[in-house]
């Protein structure tokens, strides 16, 4: 998948909690975000707070997706308020191939 595939995909899954995503749709998607985040907080702090504010639930959706790719629960995104030890643990579920088949396997992988 394409930065601008995995873009258009995960904002026309706005808030598609279900399916799979890939890695490539995950990564792209989050570059884009923090690049795009570090952009407009350059320009201003409240444009950088709106944007953060119109792709959080893209970001959410996209991370629970992705989740389901290596066969983990959604739910398993809240790891993220654990400092350090969740974040490690979400990052290197994040980095792992998807696992064929699981549990999640009905929905088509994007």
């Amino acid at each position: 998948m394409t930065f601008g595939e995995s873009i258009s995909t995960c904002f026309s899954k706005y808030a598609a909690f279900d399916g799979r995503a890939s890695r490539s749709e995950y990564w792209w998607f989050f570059l884009f975000a923090f690049l795009a985040s570090a952009a407009t907080s350059l320009i201003s702090e409240t444009m950088s707070g709106l944007f953060s504010l119109a792709v959080l639930l893209p970001s959410l959706a996209v991370g629970a997706r992705r989740l389901h790719d290596v066969n983990k629960s959604g739910w398993f995104l809240l790891l993220w308020i654990i400092p350090i030890i969740g974040w490690i643990v979400l990052i290197v579920w994040a980095v792992q191939e998807g696992k064929e088949p699981n549990r999640f396997s009905s929905a088509a992988s994007a």
